[in-house]
């Protein structure tokens, strides 16, 4: 079997034209839309819990029930953040950016077979 030479200035090419499309645009500002927002969320979240463990040791340790204190519980809930932040990105994606981001790569596949 023989492999057809690859023509990489014309794939090249076709990578462009569908990165410069309006489909690819629209996809790219719809997964900004989310990341974006989401991600300046989770850092002021981590940043004010590394921040108040600094300069607020006093109130972290404030004790919530038995040997549990806010320090303890805020700590936890960058865990599970991260988890709900995963499920929810993963479930938005399923629905709204991966059909699209299909649609573009059937088009740049489609484009390649010709």
């Amino acid at each position: 079997m023989v492999d057809k030479p690859v023509d990489h200035d014309a794939a090249a090419r076709r990578y462009l034209a569908v990165q410069q499309s309006a489909e690819f645009q629209d996809l790219r500002t719809t997964f900004r839309r989310f990341v974006f927002p989401v991600t300046a969320f989770f850092l002021v979240w981590y940043f004010v819990y590394v921040l108040l463990s600094i300069f607020a040791p006093g109130f972290m340790g404030t004790k919530v029930f038995g040997n549990i204190n806010i320090g303890l519980l805020m700590g936890l809930g960058q865990f599970v953040t991260t988890f709900a932040i995963t499920l929810a990105y993963s479930r938005w994606a399923g629905r709204e950016l991966d059909p699209r981001a299909d649609a573009v790569g059937a088009r740049l596949d489609g484009e390649a077979s010709h």
